[in-house]
């Protein structure tokens, strides 16, 4: 069969999903049923399956089959704000009933015009010296003491995520990350024009003889991970780990990036402390404080620091002056470490709002965190679930937004915790045990 016929069934496909005659949960025949069904051979129909999955239209569940998949979450959307009618279970920012109050007081000397010149004007040498002095202070613990010449600014922390990746790999490089990892880190990778890796993980993280053996099979540029709060699943790597992980990184002569921007609610060592000269560290501000608070922080190794500040100018990621003089203004004042530690005290009680209603259902998540990770019980797909959610006002994140290779998702779904109040909590995850226990043939009924 011509190129052109094989893509015939996947655009007819296509359109059926794409006009809701084929809707999101739908099972697709199995392939040898769908090649008889066609007139065509199953290796013609296994290509036309394979297409559907890379677009990410539908996805394959081992031992179920292959259903038609939920809108796949955007760059935009998944970083994007809920509406107002639903409750936000899938925008990750933890927030904290005083980080506002808190927040207006101290950029309080802001309103001034003299401040607001001060901080519209080009930055300086002086200012960025400052603003690097303020970071260094700021981040330093028992752990690690960044060296303020290591620190770059920007506009986010995915700014830094892919100043650090552009910084490393080039157009065509190869970047090993954890088969789930931050959704985000595709759109950057795919921008930049860089093959992300899937290495496989386990109960700790990302495991090294898999960095070994992708390694063999070409050559990597870095490894991208998330040590502490791993994001969606939760788990924190031993320092047994980290340093197998180093010593593995080290052997290669390959770089890690260490994304860092859930560590400040744990007391981990960075695997930047533990090997400075090989590590870039992404942060931000964003999760600490507020969104709006929009400054990216990268540490950068002395030897790649030249490189790294030219990738962040070109690539327009530097952060503007009024973002960095604020960002500056709360971390010397004492307000990021305040809401830091109120949002330490309130984690905890999130969970306990999660365990008192998913007792008897099986999860995970870091107490310390704002995000859990559910796995579904039998008769339940991720994405099934995700839209009996919606119909019931939850906005939940389906586990295939996570996964670099598509149609291989777990049978799960995270929920973020950060957002709503307490009440607003409790009642949400209280709705999410009755659709477990009511089961998704039940659930569709009640549409």
């Amino acid at each position: 069969m011509s190129t052109a016929a094989y893509l015939t069934h996947v655009e007819a496909l296509a359109t059926a999903i794409a006009a809701g005659r084929l809707k999101p949960g739908d099972r697709l025949p199995p392939q040898r049923v769908f090649a008889f069904e066609q007139g065509i051979a199953v290796s013609t129909a296994s290509r036309v399956y394979t297409e559907l999955l890379r677009r990410g239209l539908a996805v394959g569940e081992i031992g179920r089959g292959t259903f038609v998949a939920e809108p796949t979450p955007s760059a935009a959307s998944v970083g994007a704000e809920a509406g107002d009618r639903r409750v936000d279970l899938e925008f990750n920012f933890p927030r904290v009933e005083a980080q506002s109050a808190l927040i207006a007081r101290s950029l309080a000397p802001f309103q001034r015009a003299d401040r607001v010149d001060a901080s519209m004007r080009p930055i300086s040498l002086a200012r960025l010296r400052a603003a690097r002095s303020t970071t260094a202070a700021f981040l330093s613990s028992r752990h690690w003491s960044p060296e303020p010449e290591s620190l770059l600014f920007t506009g986010s922390g995915r700014q830094s995520l892919a100043a650090a990746i552009a910084t490393l790999a080039p157009i065509g490089g190869r970047v090993a990350v954890e088969a789930v990892t931050y959704p985000l880190v595709k759109a950057i990778a795919a921008r930049c024009g860089v093959t992300l890796v899937p290495i496989a993980m386990d109960q700790e993280g990302v495991l090294p003889d898999g960095i070994v053996k992708a390694h063999q099979a070409g050559a990597l540029s870095a490894i991208y991970v998330q040590p502490v709060l791993h994001n969606p699943l939760g788990h924190s790597m031993s320092r047994v780990r980290r340093e197998a992980l180093i010593e593995t990184a080290r052997a290669l002569g390959v770089f890690v990036i260490e994304d860092l921007v859930y560590g400040f609610l744990a007391d981990e060592t960075p695997l930047s402390a533990l090997a400075p000269d090989l590590c870039l560290c992404v942060d931000s501000l964003s999760k600490r404080v507020a969104p709006g608070i929009g400054l990216g922080l990268l540490s950068v190794p002395r030897a790649l620091w030249s490189r790294a500040s030219a990738t962040v100018r070109a690539g327009a990621w530097s952060a503007p002056g009024m973002a960095l003089d604020i960002g500056s203004a709360l971390m010397a004042d004492g307000t990021v470490a305040e809401i830091q530690r109120l949002k330490r005290l309130d984690a905890p009680v999130r969970h306990k709002i999660v365990a008192d209603a998913l007792g008897g259902f099986s999860w995970s998540g870091d107490s310390r965190s704002y995000h859990v990770w559910l796995r579904l019980p039998d008769g339940w797909r991720s994405d099934a679930f995700v839209a009996a959610a919606a119909r019931e006002g939850i906005a939940i994140t389906a586990s295939s937004a996570f996964t670099v290779v598509p149609g291989h998702a777990p049978n799960a779904v995270r929920i973020a915790l950060g957002q709503p109040d307490h009440v607003t909590l409790r009642g949400a995850m209280e709705q999410i045990a009755r659709i477990l226990r009511v089961g998704p043939d039940d659930a569709e009924l009640t549409e």
